[in-house]
């Protein structure tokens, strides 16, 4: 399995080969265009995933160098190479289908979600290599496959942009509270979701949504809170 992990984490690195030019979903993808939906985080904010590879990739071949056989490191192994097994043709599946893209990514963020709940509570190494990448890769898929669900409710005519992009936040921030009071030492998880957060600011901070911009700009506050309590519980 830590051979597997590395690979999945490579192959997921290199998985933007198969899609080339994706910049997130086109906006005629849905029955009603999104064209600068409220709910996306400005585009800066998905440089995110360069760290997010290396990160998974070094800490995937520490823990085959170093960690191979240790349990601490095994519980999170298997529903984390399903995550980024996933992950690898997300890409393409999401340039054909927003739906089953939508699908799909909720499928990376269970799997990884409990990837984070199994990562090493070990510190030192195992908590920079084994814990911190898998959070954080976690913390930015909870607040992606919430920005997917609330392009979905607008795109198809459930409510307005307004409204989808509200939902979707409360849903990850929701999500991310959840999880962060489960593994208070994840602090990645929290890390990838406030600057998810921030991004959708930048989206509407000139003629954006301002209700959207507020509630993004308080989720991101109290989770910046959250994590301070939780790096003083650790």
């Amino acid at each position: 399995m830590p051979i597997l992990v590395l690979i999945a984490a490579i192959a997921f690195a290199l998985s933007p080969l198969l899609a080339p030019g994706f910049g997130g979903f086109d906006a005629n993808q849905f029955p009603i265009p999104q064209v600068e939906p409220p709910v996306q985080p400005a585009g800066y904010a998905f440089a995110i995933w360069g760290l997010i590879y290396l990160w998974l990739i070094v800490g995937a071949a520490y823990g085959l160098w170093k960690r191979r056989d240790d349990a601490g490191w095994a519980a999170m192994r298997v529903p984390l190479f399903i995550s980024l097994a996933v992950g690898f043709v997300w890409l393409p599946v999401a340039q054909a289908s927003a739906v089953w893209a939508t699908i799909l990514i909720w499928v990376m963020w269970a799997f990884a979600m409990v990837a984070t709940l199994r990562t090493p509570r070990a510190g030192g190494v195992d908590a920079w290599l084994g814990r911190a990448p898998v959070a954080l890769y976690t913390g930015w898929l909870t607040a992606a496959s919430s920005v997917s669900l609330g392009l979905m409710a607008a795109g198809y005519g459930g409510m307005n942009q307004v409204l989808a992009a509200i939902l979707a936040l409360v849903i990850a921030f929701g999500l991310a509270v959840l999880i962060a009071r489960q593994r208070p030492d994840a602090f990645g998880l929290l890390s990838g979701v406030i600057w998810a957060l921030i991004g959708v600011c930048v989206q509407n901070w000139q003629g954006g949504a301002a209700s959207v911009l507020i509630i993004a700009a308080i989720g991101a506050a109290l989770l910046a809170v959250q994590a301070i309590w939780n790096i003083r519980r650790a």
